[in-house]
C-alpha cells in the first residue's frame, strides 16, 4: 500500500504480494467501440457518394393538359388547364431522358428542368403504359447521364438510394434497403409487371420516374409506386426492364406486344372435369367477350370457353396469358386448349400486333 497526493492505492502483482503503481495504469480510459462508428461513417459515405453521383442527372418534370375545347351555343365549358409532376433521370448524354409513363401520358407540354436550374421542353420519344415507363427526349448542351446496374445481380438487404421530386421538394434523397425481389405490381392498364423491386426508401407523390441506385451510384430501378397507408413499402422497375424497354421506346416509339382479343375472367374448374381431362391446374381463363374480327373470334373461340392451356403450358389466370403476349408470338400460331362445356377443344390462334391510341 502506498500513499501519493494524499491518496492510497493497492493491488495484487502477479505473485499474490502488494505493489504499487500509479493511478493512471489502474483506471485505463476505456475507448468507445469502433466498430459502430466506422459501420455508420461507411453507411454515411455510400449514400453521401451514390446521390452525388445520381443528382446531377436527375431531373423535375412539369406536364401540362390543355383545356378542352368548350361548346358551341352554350353547352359546357372544357375543362380547365391541368398539369403535374414527377421526377426522370437522364440516362444518354445527348438528351434522352427516363421516367414513368403515368408521368407524361397525355401531356400536351413537357417541360424538364435540370440539377442546375436550367429548363428545357421535351419531346415524347415513346410510351409503354403497360410497364409504367416513358423516354424523354431533350435538345440541351453539356448533360450529366447516370449509368445503369445490373439489377439482376441485386440482393435483399443492400442499400438503396431514391432520388427524386416528391411534393415539389427538388432532389430529395431518401435512403434504405431492398426489401425484396421478384414481386409482381399492376401497371394502370392491368396488365401484370412482374420482377418489380421492393424497398424501403421513402418515396412520396413526385418521387414517380426517379432513380433506385445502389452504393455504386448505379441506377438498379425506377421509383414507380407506393402501398397507399402503408410505411415503407414502395416499388421500382428494376433496371433490365428498364433499358429493354428505352431501347426499343427510342427506336420505334412503343413496345410491340400481341393479342388476341379476349376479355377474361380466372375461373375455377370443376374436380371432376380436372380429372377426367388430367388437367395441370384447377383453374382457367373464361372468356368473357370476344372483340369483332379479332384472332380469337376469327380462330373460333365462343364466349363461355375456358382457357386452361396455351402450347401445352398451364393457363392457371389471365397474367398467364398475358405473359404470352410478347412481340415474338406476332403471326406465330399459338394452340389454346380450351373446355367448352364439358368437352375439351384445341383452337390454333394467329396472335396479331397490338394496336394503342
Amino acid at each position: 500500500m502506498v500513499a501519493a497526493n494524499n491518496r492510497v492505492f493497492q493491488f495484487m502483482g502477479e505473485d499474490g504480494g502488494v505493489a504499487t503503481e500509479p493511478a493512471a495504469a489502474v483506471r485505463p480510459s476505456v475507448p468507445r467501440p469502433p466498430a459502430e462508428a466506422d459501420l455508420l461513417d461507411a453507411y454515411s459515405g455510400a449514400v453521401v457518394g451514390a446521390a452525388k453521383r445520381v443528382s446531377p442527372a436527375v431531373v423535375n418534370i412539369e406536364v401540362r393538359h390543355r383545356a378542352g375545347q368548350g361548346q358551341a351555343n352554350g353547352g359546357p365549358r372544357g375543362r380547365a388547364p391541368a398539369g403535374g409532376s414527377g421526377s426522370g433521370f437522364i440516362f444518354t448524354p445527348d438528351g434522352f431522358v427516363l421516367t414513368n409513363s403515368h408521368v407524361v401520358h397525355g401531356a400536351d407540354e413537357i417541360e424538364v428542368t435540370l440539377s442546375d436550374g436550367r429548363g428545357f421542353p421535351a419531346r415524347l420519344a415513346g410510351d409503354d403504359p403497360d410497364t409504367d415507363l416513358a423516354v424523354l427526349d431533350i435538345d440541351a448542351p453539356n448533360l450529366v447521364s447516370a449509368d445503369f446496374g445490373d439489377s439482376d445481380r441485386i440482393q435483399v438487404g443492400q442499400l438503396a438510394v431514391a432520388i427524386g421530386n416528391p411534393y415539389g421538394f427538388q432532389y430529395t434523397v431518401t435512403a434504405g434497403v431492398v426489401s425484396n425481389l421478384a414481386r409482381s405490381f399492376r401497371s394502370r392498364t392491368g396488365r401484370l409487371i412482374d420482377n418489380i423491386i421492393q424497398t424501403d426508401a421513402a418515396l412520396n407523390p413526385g418521387n414517380s420516374g426517379g432513380p433506385l441506385v445502389n452504393a455504386r451510384g448505379e441506377v438498379i430501378g425506377v421509383n414507380t409506386a407506393v402501398i397507399a397507408g402503408a410505411q415503407g413499402i414502395c416499388f421500382a422497375i428494376p433496371s433490365a426492364t428498364a433499358q429493354f424497354v428505352a431501347a426499343r421506346l427510342i427506336r420505334d416509339g412503343r413496345i410491340r406486344r400481341s393479342y388476341i382479343g379476349v376479355a377474361g375472367q380466372d375461373v375455377p374448374l370443376h374436380r371432376r372435369v380436372v380429372r377426367f381431362y388430367n388437367l395441370p391446374a384447377e383453374s382457367g381463363v373464361m372468356v368473357v367477350g370476344l372483340e369483332p374480327d379479332s384472332p380469337a373470334a376469327r380462330a373460333g373461340l365462343q364466349e363461355g370457353d375456358v382457357i386452361v392451356q396455351a402450347h401445352e403450358k398451364p393457363i392457371r389466370h389471365i397474367d398467364d396469358l398475358h405473359r404470352l403476349m410478347t412481340e415474338e408470338r406476332v403471326g406465330v400460331p399459338l394452340t389454346l386448349t380450351v373446355i367448352r362445356r364439358t368437352e375439351k377443344l384445341s383452337v390454333d390462334v394467329v396472335p396479331a400486333e397490338q394496336k394503342r391510341d
